[in-house]
């Protein structure tokens, strides 16, 4: 059998890069509630939130040791797999990685230390600096990854150096680089991604406790934490999403045509479809429920005003209509569904009825599972969206890859890597449970009482072996 060694390294890569997004998006958005949880512990002196926060530690360590482990790989995929690629954006991915790692990474793992073993050895005002300094690394290194990647998607700032495939970017305009038309909004739209799935993750964990009857004060006002930052920003995930859109259709149209199965431009207004089946053969969209003219609207602030269709594109350059629409709208549809649950459930905490409602907690131990389908869902939007291009306009998919590397060697590569991250992702989730088992080390638990008292008792029996009583 053969296979096309463009297909696989690129199966390889997002392989490689979609098992490593489980972990950087927790990593932000619970160390962000983590300073939330520390700032009310400095603020109250409640030993409720140090308790709390302790044991998210535990947990945010778990998640970026993996984190650290899973992304190591993709820098050599692309030496090894892309090397056309790696020689065009060298000069710009070059500045922007060595920046993450040199204000973002040392930063992040460099508080690290003092976040988990610093408890009792620093004050409680330099172990909180120190869990924003890790909150803020690990935002800082998330703006690199992203200002990166949306280069590759907008690029700006630049010109080009030589000829052929032995052409290559080189940066003119480092700001202009930084800041190109699609950086900040692609940027706002992903950390608030990461922020809804730190929220939906402590109140999964939470609801899990309040149904078992153990930790409740803790996770009752853990679970408040969360619900009033996911709350806040499921709302702002809907307005990003909208500007993110707005800068798509201005920049990459074709992308926006593929999101929206929109294959006629048409002299009305362009129609939103809530669902459907995109059907490439027929050019349109089987089984599609649709708010007629509101794609303009969205778009151009009028229904009537046309949108750039698939028609307008040369086919040549057209991206794969049926993943970007469905993932598209996956995302969107769960967007919306954590804005109705998040909204709900701020109802009955004002009505005083939150934690009586099994059936809620029932719901978000599993609601976790949404952000994580929406996290990856969006990137895979973004990233088949922006085909045939690897960078839009410059430079094709299908001439970046490396002439030296087989199809034979990149399967074998897949299937062992298919191995190592199967085991990384078991020991990542027996880790996690062994740490949500045993939970807050808050004396609340009966099996801790009674831990506590043998080791109190343990002590006793020394001293007074050792005193002659």
């Amino acid at each position: 059998m053969e296979f096309d060694v463009v297909f696989l390294s690129r199966l390889q890569f997002a392989f490689t890069i979609m098992f490593h997004y489980i972990f950087p998006p927790l990593s932000i958005g619970l160390g962000a509630i983590m300073v939330i949880m520390e700032g009310l512990f400095l603020k109250t002196k409640n030993p409720v939130y140090e308790h709390m926060t302790r044991f998210w530690t535990k947990i945010f360590a778990v998640n970026f040791a993996m984190g650290v482990a899973s992304g190591i790989v993709m820098e050599f995929e692309f030496g090894t797999n892309w090397a056309t690629y790696s020689r065009f954006v060298g000069d710009v991915f070059g500045s922007a990685l060595a920046a993450e790692g040199i204000f973002a990474f040392f930063l992040e793992s460099g508080f690290l230390a003092i976040l988990v073993f610093g408890w009792d050895r620093v004050s409680p005002k330099m172990h909180f600096f120190s869990t924003l300094m890790v909150s803020m690394g690990s935002i800082f290194s998330s703006v690199w990854i992203v200002v990166a990647n949306s280069w590759m998607q907008t690029p700006s700032g630049y010109h080009i150096v030589g000829e052929g495939l032995a052409a290559r970017a080189e940066i003119v305009d480092f700001w202009a680089m930084v800041f190109n038309p699609s950086s900040v909004d692609r940027l706002t739209h992903t950390l608030i991604g990461a922020f809804i799935l730190g929220a939906f993750f402590v109140m999964s964990i939470n609801a899990y406790y309040i149904l078992k009857g153990r930790h409740l004060e803790i996770s009752k006002k853990g679970f408040k934490i969360a619900l009033a930052f996911g709350t806040v920003f499921s709302l702002l995930a809907l307005v990003s999403g909208h500007s993110n859109a707005n800068m798509i259709a201005k920049h990459q149209p074709a992308k926006l045509a593929a999101f929206e199965g929109h294959f006629y431009t048409g002299t009305q207004g362009a129609d939103l479809y809530i669902f459907g089946w995109p059907n490439e053969l027929e050019k349109r969209v089987d089984f599609g429920v649709k708010i007629p003219g509101m794609l303009s609207f969205l778009v151009h602030n009028n229904f009537n005003t046309p949108v750039t269709g698939l028609d307008q594109i040369p086919a040549e350059n057209h991206p794969p209509i049926k993943i970007p629409f469905l993932t598209y709208h996956v995302m969107i549809s769960l967007g919306m569904a954590f804005i109705g649950l998040t909204l709900l459930s701020c109802f009955y905490w004002w009505k005083g009825t939150l934690f009586s409602k099994k059936w809620l907690m029932r719901t978000y131990i599993f609601a976790v599972i949404g952000p994580y389908i929406a996290n990856q869902a969006g990137w895979i939007a973004a990233e088949v969206g922006r085909q045939p291009w690897i960078v839009y306009n410059l430079l094709r998919t299908s001439d970046a890859h490396s002439k030296a590397v087989s199809a034979n060697m990149v399967l074998t590569s897949i299937i062992l890597f298919g191995l190592i991250y199967a085991l990384l992702f078991f020991v990542w989730v027996y880790v996690l449970n062994e740490k949500i088992q045993h939970g807050p080390d808050d004396g609340t638990h009966p099996h801790e009482k009674q831990t506590e008292g043998l080791l109190q008792a343990a002590v006793d029996s020394t001293s007074d072996y050792i005193t002659g009583k």
